[in-house]
């Protein structure tokens, strides 16, 4: 009979006895303190499929989905009048606060001057030019999302080198383009099972090796027909896994070496600084990939290129029989997407916004590791910027395999649900948490009580 998986947490400095009798209580305590989001939770089931406006809303590991009514800044409130610390921020969504008050500003402005036209606005120009300033690349198409941004960049990139395949590192995430549904099953790439509605083979087109490993890199990339590498330059939705010294400096040889072009999805490191990890970092990408907080939570994406990829581009499409190019929405650039990338750049995404952010993880990522030894848990803190996690192991892990091996989703879900309870919120997939301008030193102080409470009724050494 396999173990509980809290009985495998066991071994890791808890006590899955104790760990299940708090899971219960803190379940019961859930559905007595939010009776308005359980009638919504109700009502919401006869029409919604799976009872949320997006089946991941079940991800949080509650007895039933939590409802919110306002958020601003740190601050969610739930429709039953509690206020939460919010260190999710709609997974990165939110990552400088909730309706920040120059966005909330400039979409009041632009309110009442159109939404969506299909025609280009000074706000267009002008973001662009930010864009270039910020990143170092210098053209730029817009979308609704990084997943169509990721999507839309790869389809340039195989129109522009006429190459098919993409590689991928394994346990990669970049959004619901379905190229990168590809994983690593005793080292051999094999489409991802939970991949729904797929019919076509992605193994034919999509190549995946372990992140860090620059022999399986190379090996993949001499066979002369990748058409870019697609990335994050930390992974950052398997749990982190930081890339180890040389690691980018090597790769970036190696793929222009082969032929190939470098795409990074900088959608939740940019929590790394004003330019993201690649600037901070020396890596020079060929393209790169935003989307989430770039509009200050409303919903966009960009993607850049560099002057060498635009000019192979545009060839491209001048090349291609007139139609439709398979890229892009009616609502792509529209006039309110505009406006917010607007403001979220010039006024709202600061280096005294990051000063702030970089300065109170560095706090919390300090108080995690005090918390973990103090328990005497065999975890790790990892912080990149403003994103701070921990992870069930020693040592922070080295690829997707080794962040994979170490998830334990069911205690995720306890510590996550009784944070949740204690008027706290961290990101519902792994241990993730961020820290936005408007978070306090007040809020952290919360955050690690809040987390010591839990674990002093879990642990072993309790």
């Amino acid at each position: 009979m396999n173990a509980h998986p809290l009985q495998r947490a066991s071994r890791t400095g808890l006590d899955w006895t104790r760990a299940l009798t708090f899971l219960a209580r803190e379940r019961r305590s859930f559905a007595e303190r939010n009776p308005a989001s359980a009638a919504l939770a109700a009502q919401a089931s006869e029409h919604l499929l799976f009872g949320v406006p997006l089946h991941w809303m079940n991800d949080w590991g509650t007895p039933f989905a939590l409802h919110v009514c306002q958020a601003s800044g740190a601050q969610v409130t739930d429709v039953d009048g509690h206020t939460l610390v919010d260190f999710c921020l709609g997974d990165t969504g939110a990552m400088f606060g909730h309706a920040p008050a120059p966005v909330a500003a400039a979409l009041a402005k632009q309110a009442t001057r159109g939404y969506t036209t299909m025609l280009a606005t000074a706000d267009a120009a002008a973001v662009g030019g930010l864009l270039a300033d910020r990143f170092g690349l210098p053209f730029w198409q817009f979308a609704m999302s990084a997943t169509d941004a990721n999507r839309y960049i790869v389809r340039w990139i195989r129109a522009a080198t006429g190459r098919k395949k993409l590689l991928v590192f394994n346990g990669c995430y970049h959004g619901t383009i379905e190229d990168v549904f590809v994983d690593l099953v005793n080292g051999q790439p094999v489409q991802r099972d939970s991949l729904l509605g797929q019919v076509h083979d992605l193994t034919e087109h999509t190549m995946v090796v372990e992140f860090n490993d620059l022999p399986a890199l190379e090996a993949a990339l001499q066979q002369g027909d990748v058409a870019c590498v697609l990335a994050e330059p930390v992974m950052t939705n398997i749990g982190m896994v930081l890339p180890e010294p040389g690691f980018w400096g090597e790769a970036q040889v190696l793929i222009k070496k082969h032929g190939a072009l470098l795409v990074m999805d900088e959608t939740h490191t940019i929590s790394t600084g004003p330019g993201g990890y690649a600037r901070a970092h020396g890596i020079e990408a060929d393209a790169l990939v935003l989307g989430k907080p770039v509009g200050g939570g409303v919903p966009c994406a960009v993607y850049g290129m560099s002057a060498d990829l635009a000019t192979r581009a545009v060839q491209a499409k001048q090349d291609a029989p007139p139609g439709h190019s398979g890229i892009g929405t009616t609502l792509t650039g529209n006039m309110l997407a505009m406006a917010a990338m607007r403001t979220t750049l010039a006024e709202v995404m600061t280096p005294a916004a990051y000063a702030h952010m970089l300065s109170l993880a560095e706090r919390l990522a300090s108080g995690l590791r005090g918390l973990i030894a103090r328990h005497g848990l065999p975890w790790c803190v990892t912080q990149v910027g403003a994103r701070t996690e921990f992870q069930f192991c020693t040592a922070p892990p080295r690829n997707g395999s080794e962040a994979e091996a170490v998830l334990d989703p069911e205690l995720e879900h306890l510590i996550h649900l009784g944070l949740l309870n204690r008027g706290v919120m961290i990101t519902p997939f792994h241990n993730m948490m961020l820290v936005c301008p408007q978070t306090t030193e007040e809020d952290v102080v919360l955050l690690l009580g809040a987390l010591d409470e839990v674990l002093s009724q879990i642990t072993l050494t309790a």
